[in-house]
Parts: C-alpha cells; structure tokens; sequence
C-alpha cells in the first residue's frame, strides 16, 4: 500500500469480505437477537474464513497484519455492524493468549476461535477502573501454586457468554500497572458468575463476578506482574481498527445521506441542489477520508515494526480522530435526512446508537488527548 491508496490485492480482499458480509452474514445477523452473542455469525464467519484471517499463520498463530485486521473492520462496518463487532471481540479476545499463552493454551483455544466454536472476551474494565486500567482491584490470592480470583469486571464485550476471558488481576497489591497479570479462564470456571448488562449497544456488554476462581501457573499469560504490558500491546494493535470500524459506519452514513438528498425533492429541485447540504456533505466526506488515512498510517506503522513510541502514538491519534470523526458524520446525516433516520429501524438510527461507545472504549477520547500529549513532550 502507497500512503495514498490500496493496492490492488487489497482492493480485491475488501470486496471479497463486503460481498461475504452482504450475502452471507447479513442474513444471520437479522436472525439473531440484539444483545446476545450470535453463534450462528461467528459460525458463519469461520466457514468463510474470516476468523483465520485474524490469525493468518497456523504454525505462530500470530495475529492478522493490523492493515488487514483494518480493511476487515472497516468493511464489514459499511454492511453490518454487528458482524464487525463480533469478529473483533473475537481478535481482542483471543490476541493476548496468542501473543502470551503457552502451547497448551494456544492448541485449545485458537482452532475453537478460528472456527467460531468459541467466544473469546477481554475483561480488563472493572467498576473503579475504566480509563485508569492500571487501578484494576480484582485480586488474585496465592494459593498453593496458584491463585484464587475475587472480585469483578464491568463492562465486558461477549460477558457472560464467552467461552473464554483473558483477565487481568492484580496478583501485587498497591503496584499499579507493575502489578498485574493476566490469566486465561474458562467461562465454566467454577465461581465464575456474571450477568448482562443493558445498554444501547446491539452486541453483549456485561458485568462478571469471581468467588474463588481458580487459576494456576499454566493460565497465566506471559509473565506474572507483567500483565498490563499485555493489555497496552493488545490495545496498540486494535486501537487503529476501532478507528476503522468507525470510518466504516461514517461512510455508510455518509452513502446513505448522499442517496437520500439526491431523491428527496424540495424548493423546486433535490435536496442536495441546496449548497448547505452539498457542503455539509463535503465536509463529512473529506473528513472520513482524513481519518482513513491516519487508521491506514497507524496500522501501517504496526506492520513496519515501527519504534513502540511511535505505534502507540500513532493509534492513539487514529482513533481519536476517526471515532470523533464518526460521531460528527452520523450526526450529520440524521440532521439531512430529517425525523424518518430516528425512526426505530432506519439505518441512521442503529448507526446513531452504535457510533457513541468508540469513544469511549479501548480508551476514551481524552486518554487518547493524553496519550498523544504525552508522546509529543516526553
């Protein structure tokens, strides 16, 4: 890829996975109920090999190129969002036991992921520490050769329907981030409890209770205390593809708009004759195609193998810029297509109610502001 356009390789990947999304999953996704993980589209998505291109290689099990992981999302986004939101639950799940885990817990998990057998979930989020991950509370008791988990998590994508969490406890009290570690568990595990949670999201958001859940040497992911650094290394990957998925809803917005302002007849012509709304719509398009451009830079970043700095940075930006891009542009739609895009069903108010968590998931937009103020006067 040049910084200014897809090749032709990749061209031909985003029609392949936009014709899949619109044949395939789209008709499983009406099928399914909203706010309940849909197995059926995560079976789907495995048959069609979307899941594996999470994880391109099978003999690393290294995750998809973050430049593929963005073209996904941001293509499965223009068709259907919750078909993108499952197969990124699915990557943000599973990433942290394949850059981390032991053979033992890569052999069962990924093949049951990649298929859409299994649900895989990131619990980090607990009730007293969203933005400040590093105050997580959820403590790990020693016990024997392990430990025993107390505690909660809220705020969890795929909760409690998951198959499998990737959890971060605090093994090391009043340490912060140098204190955490994170574990895969089972969503079988005895004491392991949860509930959902309602909200405006379409996909499963809930809350999990642990009460003595154990966890032994061989669940722990990478090193013990050295969690955190898991959670902002997942977090560097998918940052720029929630970025993408956002530019994926403000370009669906954005089609519809310009689809309904050509049609709709008003003062003696169309809609869109009205240079308020032709520039309105400029606006918007030249937006989503700036913040195209920093996810691309980002992912590109990733892929290069770009200083650590410097990838953390960049997806900050990203994603900050994309997703306060979307919110602008899915606005900007509802207000040209006037009361019918409020209408219960309109697909200006599903992406109305979807295009409001990005900002404030995987890192609000002002820990973002941080992130990248930091980097520019460290």
């Amino acid at each position: 890829m040049t910084a200014f356009a897809l090749t032709e390789g990749q061209q031909q990947f985003v029609a392949h996975v936009r014709a899949v999304a619109v044949d395939e999953l789209r008709p499983v996704v009406d099928a399914g109920e909203e706010g309940h993980v849909n197995r059926e589209l995560l079976k789907a998505m495995g048959t069609h090999g979307l899941l594996a291109r999470l994880f391109p290689s099978a003999s690393t099990g290294r995750p998809a190129a973050a430049m593929d992981l963005c073209l996904m999302r941001e293509a499965l986004a223009t068709v259907s969002t919750e078909a993108e939101t499952a197969l990124a639950l699915q990557g943000l799940g599973s990433y942290p036991f394949l850059l981390s885990g032991n053979d033992a817990v890569i052999d069962t998990w990924r093949p049951a992921v990649v298929s859409g057998d299994a649900v895989a979930a990131f619990a980090l989020s607990e009730p007293d520490a969203g933005s400040d991950a590093a105050a997580l509370q959820l403590e790990a008791r020693p016990d024997g050769d392990g430990w025993l988990l107390h505690g909660e998590k809220m705020w969890i994508s795929n909760a409690p329907e998951a198959d499998i969490y990737v959890v971060f406890a605090r093994t090391t009290p009043d340490a912060r981030a140098r204190g955490v570690t994170a574990f895969a568990v089972a969503g079988d595990a005895a004491g392991l409890g949860g509930e959902h949670l309602d909200l405006i999201s379409p996909h499963p958001v809930g809350r999990l209770t642990f009460e003595g859940v154990r966890v032994g040497p061989a669940d722990v992911l990478g090193e013990v205390d050295r969690g955190f650094t898991i959670a902002m290394r997942t977090l560097d990957l998918f940052r720029p593809s929630v970025g993408a998925f956002a530019i994926g809803m403000a370009q669906a917005a954005l089609d519809t708009a310009i689809a309904y302002t050509k049609q709709r007849k008003a003062f003696g012509g169309v809609l869109s004759d009205q240079q308020a709304v032709s520039h309105k719509l400029a606006d918007m398009a030249t937006r989503i195609e700036a913040s195209r451009l920093l996810v691309y830079s980002a992912a590109g970043a990733y892929d290069a193998g770009a200083d650590p700095a410097e990838i953390t940075r960049r997806s900050a930006m990203a994603k900050l810029d994309a997703t306060e891009t979307a919110q602008f542009v899915v606005d900007a739609a509802v207000q040209l297509v006037g009361a019918r895009a409020l209408q219960r069903g309109h697909p200006l108010e599903h992406l109305y109610r979807e295009v409001r968590a990005p900002r404030i998931y995987e890192g609000a937009s002002e820990i973002q502001r941080t992130i990248i103020g930091r980097s520019l006067t460290r």
